[in-house]
């Protein structure tokens, strides 16, 4: 196993043989800059200050011969030959930077679940290039025939390789997408999604214990958000606080006790606010702090709606979370147009 240390921070990434500099990072969280991803623009090169490296075949216009002297290399192609390697990447380089958007991506349901008696998760898999997101954003999900205003889902899981998205929709009164999602739409159709959207995203370079709090789909982004640390091999404490009206409207559960039997640094807990049952009764904010009594050193990820997000950051600040750690997703305040990213977000 080798290891890619990151300078002037000191964070190191674990890279396996025969892997790619870029692609150890990704696995890892971070957010090298690229867009060929076969050695022909340029955008990934770094320098590397110390440790061997197989640069592979890259481009001359992309990595000129006097670049390659003073210890540049393209990230996408380079796979280091020595135990440690380390390149030339400040913290502030580090932070994720958004994927450009895509309309209209033709996906496939593969799988339709109904998690509740209003919630129903579609699993879709991309017809062809799979869209690229960071864990914790959203999509807007279009009506095949442009019949109804398109509607924004958070994506529900990890990235994986065969760009697969899981959708967790639930049923809203009036709500056109909703509704034709839960009456009309089955495994084998197509649908086109516009995305990804959002900065809903996690600190990579962090390394704080980590708090996340939801209620209702607004568990879908915290699903890909703890997917994502988990597999990466975070070591802090990650806990995962749910919310729900009463036992009927808990789901996931198994998966999320699944995580915590395998994984020692993770924790699923569950209240009720409507009903009495096992575990805890009431609403976040008021159980918040027997919980957490201290929350200055934690970082917080808040979705579910606009209400429920306030009540919950307004209890948390209570406790001592900073400003700067704080996350939030109201999602039904995506339902309005998509805010763009500025040029210097994009990847």
């Amino acid at each position: 196993m080798k290891k890619i240390r990151l300078y002037p921070s000191g964070h190191e990434v674990e890279c396996q043989q025969g892997e790619t500099v870029l692609s150890a990072l990704e696995k890892a969280g971070y957010a090298l800059p690229n867009n060929c991803r076969a050695g022909a623009c340029g955008e990934c090169k770094i320098k590397v200050r110390a440790g061997e490296f197989d640069q592979g075949m890259v481009l001359d216009m992309a990595l000129a011969q006097e670049e390659r002297d003073q210890g540049f290399g393209l990230m996408c192609m380079a796979k280091p030959l020595s135990d440690l390697l380390e390149i030339e990447w400040g913290t502030e380089d580090a932070q994720p930077k958004l994927f450009p958007p895509r309309e209209n991506v033709s996906f496939v349901v593969v799988e339709r679940i109904g998690r509740t008696h209003r919630i129903v998760e579609l699993r879709l898999r991309p017809v062809g290039k799979p869209l690229r997101y960071w864990p914790g954003q959203y999509v807007q999900l279009n009506h095949p025939d442009n019949q109804m205003p398109a509607r924004a889902y958070s994506i529900a899981n990890a990235s994986r390789p065969d760009g697969e998205i899981t959708l967790q929709i639930a049923r809203v009164e009036g709500g056109g997408i909703s509704n034709w999602v839960h009456d009309s739409l089955m495994v084998g159709d197509r649908v086109k999604l516009s995305g990804p959207y959002g900065t809903f995203i996690g600190d990579p370079a962090a390394e704080t214990p980590v708090l996340c709090l939801a209620a209702g789909t607004g568990l879908a982004p915290i699903m890909a958000l703890a997917e994502a640390a988990l597999s990466r091999g975070y070591r802090q404490p990650v806990t995962v606080l749910f919310s729900a009206p009463t036992n009927g409207d808990l789901y996931d559960s198994g998966r999320l006790a699944l995580w915590q039997a395998k994984h020692r640094n993770f924790k699923f807990v569950r209240t009720l606010t409507q009903e009495a049952g096992e575990g805890l009764v009431g609403r976040i904010p008021a159980i918040l702090p027997e919980m957490f009594p201290d929350l200055s050193k934690h970082s917080v990820y808040a979705a579910g709606s606009p209400e429920f997000v306030d009540a919950c950051i307004t209890a948390a600040k209570a406790l001592g979370a900073k400003e700067s750690l704080i996350h939030t997703e109201g999602f039904f305040e995506q339902q309005s147009v998509p805010d763009t990213p500025s040029a210097d977000r994009l990847l």
